[in-house]
C-alpha cells in the first residue's frame, strides 16, 4: 500500500510538470506555478466508475432461437485471455508500447505533446489508460452537457483525465484496463468493442485474427472515418502497414513476418447484425416485447431509463413465443389473407396461453415497416392496443356473444333459459347505464335460419340475435358491460367501457359493437379455458441483466375474476357451434375445443375467437384503413373471391389451421363438464366438453327423430309430434338427398331435447354430396353455412 501511495506521489508530481507544461499558455500570466498545479492535482476526483459499456440486448423465443438484437452500439463484450495475441500487439504497438511500463501517463509521449500545446496544438498524444478513462467519460454521460463536456478540446478535459488514468493504475490491473479498453473503443463503421470488429470485417471472433487483420482494426482507432476500409481502403491498407511495421520496430513480429503480413490483400468481408424488430422474421411480437419493456414500470422508473436500460445492458430476453405456434399462425394469416392484396385487408392472430397469460403467438398479414401508403407494410400491430403500439380496436361482433352467457349464468340462469327469437324484433326497456330507459331497439338476424324459439344452447349455436338482444335485456346492460371489463376486455384506445358515454347507452354492446384488440379479446376467452382466471397478457419468461448480474423472473400475473363454474358453463355452451348447423360447422380441430364467430353490421369486421385447454386465440380480419368505409363485401384475396366475409369463411380456417398446427405433438386434453347447476345440457355437447360429445338426459328429454331424406311436411309433422318446434331454414344445401329433401338437421337426430326445443331443417338443394349412411343420416355431414346468421346488429 505505501509503495503504491509513494508511487503515485511521484507521478503526481511528475504530472504536475506537465500540467503546467500544458496548461501553461493559458496560466502563465496568472502566476500558477507547477507546484501549485501538483498540489491541487493531487486534491482532484479521483474516483471514476468504469462500468462496462453498452452492448447488444438480445430477444430470444420459448426455443432459444433469436428474435431480434436490440442496441444503440454494436458491441460484444469479450474477455482479454479470448482476444488474439496478435490484436493485442497490435493494438498496443500503434497506441501505447509502453502501456505496461508506465503508471497510467505515458511520459515521453506527454511531453511531446506539451512541446506541441506550446506550439498551439492542444490535441496531442495519450496513453491506453488515458484513452480508455475519456470512452468511459463519454458512454457515461446522461445529457449533452456531460457529453460534450467528455469530448472538449481543452486543457481542463485533459487533466482531468491525467488524474483519473493515475488513479485507476491504482486500483485495476493492466490487463482489466486493456480488456476494458478493447471493449470499449470505436473501430469505426458502427463496431464498437474489438469483438463486433473481428466479426464485422472479417466474419471471426477476436481470438481468431491474424496479424494483417489485427493491424487493420488496430489502426482504425485513431480515425476511424478516415480509414474505414468500406469507403477509403487505400488509406485503410496504408494504416494497416504503419501498424506491422511499428508492431515489427518494437520487437512484436519480425521484418520478414512485416513484410509478408503486407503483402496481403485487404479482404473484408462486412457484415453488421440487424439491429431492431424491422429485419426480424417475427416482427410484431419483437415490437411488443420492446413495448412492454418501454412501458412497463417494473423494468424502471421511466420510459427514457428502461429504453436506455434495454439498448444498452446486454440483456438475454427469453420470451414466451413458442415457434410452433407461431409458424402455424403466421402460414394460416399469410395464406388466406395475402400480405399484398389488392383489396388491403388484413388479418391478425394472437395466441395466449390459459392460466398464464403467456404469449404464444402474434402474427398479422402485413410486413413491418414504417410506410403505410406501400401495400402491404405498416408498423401498427393490430392484434394489440395502442398503448402497446397497436390500433384503436375493430368491432367484435358476435364474440361479445360470449360475454353475455358469464353474465347470465353469473346471475345463476339456466341453459334453459329461453326466448322466442324470430328473424326480427324491437327489445323495449332497458335501462341506461348512466340512468334512464333506452328508446326501443329494433333488429334482425343476418339470416333466416335461426327464427324460433331459443334457449342458451341452441342461441349459442345459431348465434341468434334476436335471443342475444333478449338475453342481454334480461341480464342487464349494466351487468354485461360490468361482465365484459371483469373479464379484462375495454377499448383499444385504452378507456374502459364504464368510462364512456356513448357505451353505457349502447343497446348493441352484446353483438359486439365496440372497438377492441384481438388480444384482450384472446384474454376473454382464455379465462373462460382457465376456470374463471383472468391473467395479464405475458411476452416475457425471464430477463438476464449481464450489466448488473441479475436475472429478472416475470411471474404470472393472474386473478380468479369469475366463478369457475360460470367458465365452465361459458366454455360448454361455446362447443355448441362446432355441431352440425352451428355458426363453426365444418371447423373443428380433432380434439375438444369452443369458440364463437363473429361478424359486424354491414360485414365490416370478422373474428373468431376460441380455446382448447392449452391455447385461446382470437382472429381478425377488416381492412385498417376504416371498416365501415372498407367492408368485407365483394373482395378477393388469397385467390378466392368473397361477396361477403364471415366470422366462419376467413377467420375461422386461420383458427382452424393455426390450431392444428400448434397442438401437434400436444396430448389431448378435455374442456371442463357442464356444471349441473345450470340444468339439461339438452342442446349437445356432454362429458368432457368435447364438441361432439354425449349429454347426460335428463328424465324428461327425449330425443329428435331422425327426418333426414323425408319431404319437408312429413319431416316437420314427425318432429311436432314429438313434441318440437321446427324452424325450417331458408338456406338450401349440398348434399345426395333429391332436391327439397330433408339434407340434415340441427341438432343431430338421437341428440336428447327438452319439449319445446327448437330443431332446425335443412333443405337439401339436390344434385351432389355424400352418399347416405344408416338410418338415412349422411356419412359426411354436408357442409352447412357457417355464419350468415351471426353478427349483424
Amino acid at each position: 500500500m505505501l509503495q503504491r501511495i509513494s508511487q503515485l506521489v511521484v507521478v503526481s508530481a511528475i504530472a504536475g510538470f506537465l500540467v503546467a507544461a500544458l496548461a501553461l499558455p493559458a496560466v502563465g500570466g496568472m502566476g500558477i506555478t507547477a507546484r501549485n498545479i501538483a498540489g491541487g492535482f493531487l486534491d482532484m476526483p479521483s474516483n471514476l466508475e468504469t462500468p462496462p459499456p453498452p452492448q447488444r440486448s438480445t430477444i430470444y423465443d420459448a426455443d432459444g432461437n433469436v428474435v431480434a438484437e436490440i442496441f444503440d452500439q454494436n458491441r460484444e463484450l469479450v474477455a482479454l485471455e479470448d482476444i488474439s495475441e496478435e490484436m493485442v500487439h497490435a493494438i498496443l504497438a500503434i497506441e501505447d508500447s509502453s502501456f505496461y511500463e508506465h503508471g497510467g501517463l505515458d511520459i515521453s509521449g506527454t511531453l511531446r505533446a506539451a512541446i506541441r500545446t506550446m506550439g498551439g496544438d492542444t490535441e496531442g498524444a495519450s496513453s491506453i489508460t488515458q484513452q480508455y478513462v475519456k470512452n468511459v467519460q463519454i458512454e457515461a454521460a446522461t445529457s449533452q452537457e456531460e457529453l460534450e463536456e467528455a469530448r472538449e478540446t481543452t486543457i481542463a478535459r485533459k487533466i482531468r483525465e491525467l488524474r483519473y488514468a493515475i488513479a485507476l493504475e491504482q486500483r485495476m490491473t493492466k490487463d482489466e484496463i486493456l480488456e476494458g479498453y478493447l471493449n470499449i473503443a470505436y473501430f469505426s463503421d458502427g463496431a464498437y468493442g474489438v469483438e463486433s470488429a473481428a466479426q464485422h470485417y472479417f466474419q471471426k471472433p477476436a481470438s481468431e485474427l491474424e496479424v494483417h487483420e489485427a493491424a487493420t482494426i488496430a489502426g482504425l482507432v485513431r480515425y476511424p472515418y478516415l480509414y474505414n476500409p468500406r469507403f477509403f481502403p487505400e488509406q485503410s491498407v496504408e494504416r494497416r502497414n504503419v501498424v506491422i511495421d511499428r508492431m515489427s520496430s518494437v520487437g512484436y513480429i519480425t521484418e520478414s513476418e512485416a513484410e509478408e503480413a503486407k503483402q496481403e490483400e485487404l479482404e473484408v468481408d462486412l457484415e453488421t447484425p440487424p439491429n431492431g424488430c424491422v429485419p426480424s422474421d417475427q416482427p410484431f411480437f419483437c415490437d411488443y416485447v420492446v413495448q412492454e419493456i418501454e412501458k412497463n414500470e417494473r423494468y424502471g422508473p421511466n420510459e427514457t431509463e428502461r429504453a436506455r436500460w434495454l439498448r444498452t445492458a446486454g440483456l438475454d430476453i427469453h420470451t414466451t413465443l413458442d415457434p410452433q405456434t407461431q409458424e402455424a399462425g403466421q402460414e394460416a394469416v399469410d395464406k388466406w389473407v395475402p400480405r399484398e392484396n389488392e383489396s388491403r385487408k388484413v388479418a391478425a392472430q394472437v395466441i395466449l396461453e390459459p392460466g398464464t397469460g403467456r404469449v404464444l403467438g402474434m402474427m398479422q398479414s402485413r410486413n413491418f415497416g414504417p410506410d403505410e401508403g406501400n401495400i402491404g407494410e405498416t408498423s401498427i400491430n393490430f392484434t394489440t392496443g395502442s398503448d402497446r403500439g397497436g390500433s384503436t380496436g375493430f368491432q367484435a361482433g358476435s364474440t361479445f356473444k360470449a360475454i353475455t352467457l358469464a353474465a347470465a349464468l353469473d346471475q345463476g340462469k339456466p341453459f334453459s333459459t329461453s326466448f322466442n327469437s324470430p328473424g326480427s324484433t324491437t327489445v323495449s326497456g332497458q335501462r341506461s347505464c348512466n340512468g334512464g330507459t333506452l328508446p326501443p331497439w329494433s333488429l334482425s338476424n343476418a339470416g333466416e335460419s335461426n327464427g324460433g324459439h331459443h334457449n342458451m344452447l341452441s342461441g349459442t349455436q345459431q348465434s341468434s340475435n334476436t335471443y342475444f338482444a333478449q338475453l342481454q335485456a334480461s341480464v342487464g346492460l349494466c351487468e354485461t358491460i360490468e361482465m365484459a371489463e371483469t373479464l379484462g376486455l375495454q377499448r383499444a384506445d385504452g378507456t374502459k367501457f364504464t368510462e364512456n358515454e356513448n357505451t353505457l347507452a349502447n343497446n348493441s354492446f352484446t353483438l359486439g359493437s365496440e372497438e377492441v384488440a384481438p388480444i384482450d379479446l384472446a384474454g376473454a376467452y382464455a379465462t373462460f379455458a382457465s376456470g374463471g382466471q383472468l391473467c395479464e397478457p405475458q411476452p416475457i419468461d425471464r430477463i438476464e441483466d449481464r450489466q448488473a448480474g441479475t436475472t429478472i423472473e416475470v411471474e404470472p400475473e393472474c386473478e380468479q375474476v369469475i366463478d369457475e363454474e360460470v367458465a365452465d358453463g361459458v366454455s360448454f355452451l361455446l362447443t355448441q357451434t362446432f355441431k352440425s348447423g352451428g355458426t363453426a360447422s365444418g371447423l373443428g380441430i380433432g380434439r375438444p375445443a369452443a369458440g364463437k364467430t363473429g361478424s359486424t353490421d354491414g360485414t365490416a369486421a370478422a373474428w373468431f375467437a376460441g380455446f382448447t385447454p392449452q391455447m385461446a386465440g382470437s382472429v381478425f380480419v377488416g381492412d385498417p384503413r376504416g371498416p365501415q368505409q372498407y367492408p368485407l363485401r365483394n373482395v378477393s384475396f388469397g385467390g378466392r373471391s368473397y361477396g361477403q366475409v364471415y366470422g366462419g369463411t376467413v377467420p375461422g380456417p386461420i383458427w382452424q389451421e393455426t390450431f392444428q398446427g400448434a397442438h401437434e405433438g400436444l396430448e389431448e386434453e378435455s374442456l371442463a363438464s357442464p356444471p349441473s347447476q345450470y340444468g339439461s345440457t339438452s342442446s349437445g355437447g356432454g362429458s368432457g366438453g368435447g364438441p361432439d360429445g354425449d349429454a347426460s338426459p335428463t328424465s324428461d328429454d327425449q330425443s329428435v327423430p331422425n327426418v333426414v331424406g323425408q319431404d319437408e311436411s312429413e319431416a316437420v309433422a314427425n318432429l311436432e309430434g314429438a313434441g318440437y318446434r321446427v324452424n325450417v331454414s331458408g338456406t338450401s344445401v349440398a348434399s345426395a338427398h333429391p332436391g327439397g329433401t330433408v339434407a340434415a338437421v340441427n341438432p343431430d337426430p338421437g341428440t336428447t331435447l327438452p319439449e319445446g326445443a327448437t330443431v332446425n331443417v335443412f333443405l337439401s338443394e339436390g344434385g351432389g354430396g355424400t352418399a347416405a349412411g344408416p338410418g338415412g343420416l349422411p356419412t359426411v355431414q354436408p357442409a352447412l353455412p357457417t355464419d350468415p346468421r351471426e353478427g349483424s346488429f
